[in-house]
C-alpha cells in the first residue's frame, strides 16, 4: 500500500516557492483556485521512495495574520487541513526578514522543514549561514537549497520523509514574549484551552491580543467575556509600552528573527 504524505509549500513572496514546486511536482500538478476564491491554488504530486507526496503551494505571504484573502487561505489550510509537513521556503539572501514568518509558523505548531533557498545569491552578497546552528536555534530540520538548479531536492524530500515518519525528533522553538505580554499570553492560554478550538490555545491567546478579527469573532460565539478581558489585556500593555498590543508583538516577533539571523549567518 503506497503511503501519502500531504505537504504544505509557505513562505515570502519571491523566495522561489513556485520554482520549487515545479521542480517538485513537474508536468504532474494542476492549477485552480481556491473554493469560492479568485487566488490561484497550484497542487501537484510525486513519487519518493514508496511515497506518494501531495503538494500545495500556498500563496507567497508575510504574515499569518487576516489583512488578506491570502493569509487567510494560508493560514487556514496549515491550521485546520493540518498538512503533514509544512515546508518554510526562505530566502537565505534575506534571512532575518523572512524568519518573522518562521517565527509565525512555529507558533501554529506545525510538523516543519525549513527550506532555505538561495544559498547561491547569499554567497555572492558574501553572507555564510551556519546550517546546523540555525536547525539546533529553530529546532527543526533545515535543507540548504538552490531550487532553481535542482540542488537540494533530494535531501528536502529525505527530510520531509523522515519527518512524517517520526524518524526526526523536532524540538521546535517555542517563541516567547517579554514579562507583560506573556503574562497575558499564559492567562488568555488558559481561559480558551476548554472551547474546543480547532488551534493551538497558546497561538489563540496571541491572536487575541493581536486583535485578530477572524479569531476574536470565534472566541466571542463560544464565549464573549474572554474577548472582553483580552481587550483589556491589549489596553494595559499599551499603557506599558505606549505602542498598540498589535506592534508589540510584532516588534518582539521581528525582535527574535533578527537575534537569530545575527546568531547564524557571518
Amino acid at each position: 500500500m503506497v503511503k501519502r504524505i500531504r505537504v504544505a509549500l509557505a513562505g515570502n513572496a519571491n523566495v522561489g516557492k513556485s520554482v520549487l514546486f515545479n521542480e517538485l511536482t513537474g508536468l504532474h500538478q494542476h492549477i485552480g483556485n481556491w473554493p469560492g476564491k479568485t487566488v490561484e491554488r497550484a497542487e501537484g504530486t510525486l513519487h519518493y521512495r514508496g511515497y506518494e507526496i501531495d503538494v500545495i503551494d500556498l500563496p507567497g505571504i508575510y504574515s499569518l495574520s487576516t489583512f488578506s484573502i491570502e493569509e487567510l487561505i494560508s493560514r487556514e489550510y496549515i491550521a485546520l487541513e493540518r498538512p503533514d509537513v509544512v515546508v518554510n521556503v526562505v530566502d537565505a539572501s534575506n534571512l532575518e526578514r523572512n524568519l518573522v514568518f518562521t517565527v509565525q509558523l512555529l507558533e501554529l505548531e506545525a510538523p516543519m522543514v525549513l527550506a532555505l533557498n538561495q544559498m547561491d545569491m547569499a554567497k555572492k552578497m558574501g553572507v555564510e549561514i551556519d546550517v546546523k546552528r540555525l536547525s539546533e536555534r529553530l529546532g527543526v530540520p533545515v535543507v540548504p537549497m538552490v531550487a532553481v538548479k535542482g540542488l537540494g531536492i533530494k535531501e528536502l524530500l529525505d527530510s520531509i520523509v523522515d519527518v512524517y515518519e517520526g524518524r526526526v525528533r523536532l524540538k521546535p522553538l517555542k517563541v516567547r514574549y517579554g514579562r507583560e505580554v506573556e503574562k497575558y499570553v499564559e492567562k488568555l492560554r488558559g481561559m480558551v484551552e476548554g472551547l474546543g478550538l480547532p488551534y493551538p490555545a497558546r497561538w489563540v491567546a496571541v491572536k487575541l491580543l493581536e486583535e485578530d478579527e477572524e479569531i476574536v469573532r470565534l472566541v466571542a460565539s463560544r464565549d464573549r467575556s474572554i474577548v472582553e478581558y483580552a481587550s483589556r489585556c491589549g489596553r494595559e500593555i499599551e499603557g506599558i509600552h505606549g505602542e498598540p498590543c498589535p506592534l508589540v508583538i510584532s516588534f518582539e516577533r521581528c525582535n527574535l528573527a533578527g537575534l537569530i539571523a545575527r546568531e547564524v549567518q557571518t
